[in-house]
């Protein structure tokens, strides 16, 4: 096919594109700049993770550079860390840049692109096709928000030649739209950041209020170049206001229109960690506690920064003038991060079928012990357990799997009747693990082939309320809810295959004061596997999963509620997991059920078997 036939993504030979900036080369920051060495061209997608903090510099045509030059070194620019994309627009004609938006969209191939010829079109003197192909992953949009997106990726760009002081040279003037790079040089070069807004109250329904009335954080997250003055880009991303799928059930307490003041290019935190943000006229008016609000979202997504160091963040005025000021430890007054105090306990069903609890703490040694009242005693077999968030109910299955019960877990008391009743015939299908909310309500999945559906409690209790999941296809088979109480993490099953999917929970008044409910734009959170067996949430934005990949064998994982996923996200292997259980804080250590019985995974260690007998190992919430 000759010089200007095919390029595949990773065998990309490199006449024009991106250099590496490391010690004993370029690298800033090094002790001393050696005399001797060599500027070395570096296939982008074949960078390994060790250099993730390397700097990549794009380089501008050479003069002599062919037209497959030209496309392949615009591709390499754009994997690099030029802030504004300077030099892959020297690649562009004058107009085409002009045109050409790369904040726009980013395109995540497998592989980075192929880049093919078109033969045809190419016939023409003076002009150059290509193709770019490839195998697509996900889209990051406008608003930095990470979209999954297995749809083939196919794109032309144009080449035409243009005259210049030294003859006739070739140029892209028919770009491909956005940025579009491999996997692995997204990963090098982006950073996950959650921001944060203030989940919406649901209408009428009675909730557990937290203290002082206020309203818990969401997390939204999103993707920033990590190094590209990503202190900066994500307050501008808090400023802008949620992403479209979360946006329906979140408010911000910036007001419309305010953004950074005009001419400010860069935040930096003073030597005291204090960072001052000048925003416009449109936040001159805040008043005090919304004020404190705005500075309450700004440090909690700051803290997802560890680079930063942002103790304090201070709004001005657009003349300069303080508006608020507001410290790391006075934030949680004002916006509660968390939905209850941390666990206390670790719990899961026992040998006997009761429902028992361990200490949090993973280095405890303290025998497991029965809750207190008629799930710890005995009373009502159990094949599964939901213990609330504030450690002082519990929603527990019976061993068939067709009656719910919930019950304190604090005092004596005797059991009443079910509080719901599945008809299921088969002892495998009935009702799900509950989940109880962050606002203490309690959720679960009736698996009845011919009545499945998803279920609402208040407060645990009362006439159940069928959530309207519009967008199913498939049988729900797990469900947990988040501790924000507007997002549902569901494991569906259709034709065989389970899969993770997130929806976003949405709240109408309904009739007799009971609410309408529903789970709406469910979003895949796990596209990499092709079975998914477990699930939990393990963070405010992420859950770890029991799944394999197409062909493989088991694993567990860390993935993120968009569907991303993070290179060496793999956890320490498990004989058979069959169940996984973790707490919003990251601290705690994972609780699992396998062939080695009840185990769990403090940080920074391996498995650690509880008891040899047990099942269903769960987290409050």
């Amino acid at each position: 096919m000759g010089a200007e036939g095919q390029l595949r993504g990773r065998a990309r030979p490199l006449r024009a594109g991106v250099v590496l900036a490391a010690c004993g080369v370029l690298i800033a920051g090094c002790a001393s700049m050696p005399d001797e060495g060599n500027m070395k061209k570096v296939e982008a997608s074949q960078r390994p993770d060790s250099q993730s903090q390397v700097r990549v510099y794009a380089m501008p045509p050479p003069e002599d550079a062919g037209a497959v030059d030209i496309v392949q070194g615009f591709l390499e620019a754009l994997t690099s860390d030029d802030p504004d994309f300077t030099i892959a627009r020297k690649y562009l004609t004058k107009k085409a840049s002009q045109n050409w938006h790369p904040e726009r969209s980013t395109t995540v191939l497998a592989d980075g692109p192929n880049t093919v010829a078109d033969n045809v079109g190419n016939n023409n003197e003076g002009e150059r096709t290509y193709s770019l192909t490839g195998r697509r992953l996900a889209t990051v949009n406008e608003q930095r928000a990470y979209q999954p997106d297995a749809r083939p990726y196919k794109q032309s760009v144009h080449l035409t030649q243009q005259s210049s002081p030294n003859g006739p040279v070739w140029r892209i003037d028919v770009p491909p739209s956005g940025v579009v790079l491999g996997e692995s040089d997204f990963e090098r070069n982006y950073q996950a950041v959650n921001k944060y807004y203030f989940a919406l109250p649901p209408g009428n329904v009675k909730t557990r209020d937290r203290p002082g009335g206020q309203q818990g954080l969401v997390a939204d997250p999103i993707y920033v170049r990590q190094r590209i003055d990503p202190l900066t880009e994500t307050v501008k991303a808090l400023l802008d206001g949620p992403t479209n799928w979360l946006g329906p059930v979140v408010r911000s307490a910036v007001p419309i229109g305010a953004r950074l003041a005009s001419g400010t290019k860069s935040l930096t935190p003073d030597d005291k960690n204090k960072l001052v943000v000048p925003l416009n006229a449109r936040a001159d008016t805040l008043g005090h506690d919304q004020c404190t609000q705005v500075a309450a979202q700004l440090l909690f997504t700051l803290q997802d920064l560890t680079a930063s160091g942002v103790e304090q963040v201070e709004l001005q005025r657009k003349n300069g003038s303080q508006l608020c000021v507001l410290s790391k430890d006075r934030a949680e007054t004002v916006a509660p991060h968390r939905t209850a105090d941390l666990p206390a306990y670790q719990y899961f069903i026992d040998e006997k079928k009761r429902l028992v609890r361990m200490p949090g703490n993973a280095g405890s040694n303290a025998a497991p012990e029965p809750v207190t009242g008629p799930f710890g005693d005995e009373s009502q077999p159990l094949r599964s357990a939901a213990v609330s968030r504030d450690e002082e109910h519990a929603a527990g299955v019976s061993t068939d799997g067709r009656r719910l019960y919930t019950t304190s877990v604090v005092s004596k008391s005797t059991l009443g009747g079910p509080e719901l009743r599945s008809r299921a015939k088969s002892e495998k299908d009935g009702l799900s693990t509950p989940s109880w909310d962050g606002r203490g309500n309690l959720w679960v999945a009736d698996r009845d082939p011919k009545r499945p559906r998803l279920l609402w409690l208040s407060e645990g209790t009362g006439e159940p309320v069928q959530v309207q999941v519009p967008d199913l296809n498939g049988r729900i088979e797990a469900v947990r809810v988040a501790a924000d109480g507007v997002r549902v993490a569901l494991l569906v099953t259709k034709n065989g295959e389970t899969k993770l999917q997130i929806g976003r929970v949405q709240w109408e008044d309904g009739k007799g004061g009971q609410p309408n409910i529903s789970v709406v734009e469910l979003l895949e959170a796990a596209p990499q596997m092709e079975e998914v067996t477990a699930m939990s949430w393990a963070g405010v934005s992420r859950l770890v999963v029991v799944g394999r990949e197409s062909g493989g064998v088991q694993q567990m994982r860390y993935v993120q509620c968009d569907g991303s996923a993070r290179t060496g996200a793999t956890l320490p292997g498990l004989t058979g997991a069959k169940e996984i259980a973790a707490s919003e804080d990251e601290r705690q250590p994972l609780v699992a059920h396998s062939d080695d019985g009840i185990v769990r995974l403090p940080s920074g260690a391996q498995w650690q078997t509880v008891v040899k007998e047990g099942t269903a190992p769960i987290y409050p919430g």
